[in-house]
C-alpha cells in the first residue's frame, strides 16, 4: 500500500475535463477509451480529442459513436477519432480489438462499465456480467494490449472505478455468485474493487514504463443507470413523480465526471504515478473498516496481496 503524501492537484470536484487539460498537447499521443461512445466516456474522448489526441473509441456499437466523430472533425486542431467494435465480455472480440491494434499505444482508459443488473446474468464461460465486462474484460484487454503499452515507452492505464467498491471487498471463494446469493449491489461493488486491486498489481508493468491508477468519478446521471427501475431511481432521490431525472447538488455533469479520467490519462501531474485512487481530482484518503463518512478508497481495494492474488486469478481465468 502507498504510504507517500496523498498526490494533490490544483483542480476541485468542479473542474471539468477540457479545464484540467487546458494547455496540455496530445498531439501525436494515441488513446483508446471503452465505452466512449455516451456518458463520461464522450467526455473522455472529447477532451483528449481536443487537446490533439488520436482516439479510438472501443464501443459495442461503433455506429453510436458516428456524430461524436462528425463533431470533433470539425475541431480545429483535434486529432482523428475512430470507432472500433469491442465487447468485453466476450474474449474473441477483446482478441480481435488487440490484434488488428498497430503501433504503440499511449492512454488505455478503461470506462466501459454496466451496473447493478437485477438478476444474475452470466457470460458464455460462466462468469458474472459486471465482473466479466468491468473487471476480466478489461483485464484481458490491457493484456492483450501490454506489447503496445510498453512500445509507448510511457503508457497509461485509466481504470473508471466508483465508491460503490467500498461495500464489497473481492470474494475469491464465490466471485461469480456461484453458491452465495447473487445481489446487484454486492456484484457491481466486487468488481469496483477488482478494477482497483488491478491498479495496484499492475505495478509489475512499471519497468516496461506503463502506469496505472483508478479513480471514481462521482455521481452522474448516464447510461450507467439504464438498469435500475423508477422506484430505485426515486429512493435514490433523482427521479420526480413524473419520471423526470433529477439530479440533486452534489451529483456532477459528465464533462465533470470525466475530469478525473484524463487527469490521470495525460496530464504531466501525473507523471511516474502508479498504483493509487483518485475521486474529485485528488488521490483519495484510505477508509478502513464500516466508516461511515463519504469518498475515500477502501484498504480492501488496495492491499498488495490481495491485488497478487487477484491478477493470478485473473489470468488463470483467461486460459
Amino acid at each position: 500500500m502507498n504510504t507517500e503524501p496523498l498526490l494533490t492537484t490544483p483542480f476541485d470536484a468542479s473542474a471539468t475535463a477540457a479545464e484540467v487539460l487546458h494547455g496540455v498537447d496530445l498531439t501525436g499521443r494515441r488513446a483508446v477509451v471503452t465505452g466512449g461512445a455516451s456518458g463520461i466516456g464522450t467526455e473522455t474522448v472529447r477532451a483528449l480529442a481536443t487537446a490533439g489526441a488520436k482516439v479510438t473509441i472501443a464501443t459495442r456499437r461503433p455506429v453510436s459513436a458516428e456524430p461524436l466523430i462528425r463533431e470533433l472533425s470539425a475541431v480545429p486542431g483535434a486529432g482523428p477519432v475512430r470507432a472500433e467494435a469491442l465487447d468485453l465480455s466476450d474474449l474473441a472480440s477483446v482478441d480481435t480489438f488487440a490484434r488488428t491494434w498497430r503501433g504503440p499505444l499511449d492512454i488505455l482508459v478503461a470506462n466501459a462499465g454496466i451496473m447493478a443488473l437485477p438478476t444474475r446474468t452470466v457470460t458464455a464461460r460462466g462468469w458474472e456480467m459486471q465482473l466479466a465486462t468491468n473487471f476480466l474484460g478489461h483485464f484481458a484487454l490491457a493484456g492483450a494490449l501490454h506489447a503496445r503499452l510498453r512500445e509507448a515507452g510511457s503508457a497509461r492505464i485509466v481504470v473508471v472505478s466508483s465508491g460503490a467498491h467500498r461495500s464489497a471487498p473481492f470474494d475469491f471463494d464465490d466471485p461469480h455468485f456461484a453458491r452465495r446469493p447473487y445481489d446487484p449491489w454486492t456484484a457491481y461493488g466486487q468488481s469496483k474493487s477488482a478494477e482497483v486491486l488491478f491498479t495496484v498489481a499492475a505495478r509489475r508493468w512499471a519497468d516496461d514504463g506503463i502506469t496505472a491508477n483508478a479513480l471514481s468519478p462521482g455521481y452522474i446521471l448516464t447510461a450507467l443507470q439504464r438498469h435500475l427501475d423508477d422506484d430505485t431511481m426515486r429512493a435514490f432521490g433523482v427521479m420526480d413523480a413524473e419520471g423526470n431525472l433529477t439530479p440533486l447538488p452534489h451529483y456532477k455533469t459528465p464533462a465533470q465526471g470525466a475530469a478525473t479520467s484524463v487527469l490521470l490519462a495525460a496530464s504531466p501531474l501525473l507523471t511516474g504515478v502508479t498504483g493509487r485512487y483518485f475521486e474529485d481530482n485528488q488521490e483519495a484518503r484510505v477508509v478502513h473498516g464500516d466508516e461511515e463518512r463519504p469518498g475515500g478508497v477502501a484498504a480492501h481495494a488496495l492491499d498488495p496481496r490481495a491485488a497478487d492474488r487477484l491478477w493470478e486469478y485473473a489470468a488463470d481465468a483467461l486460459r
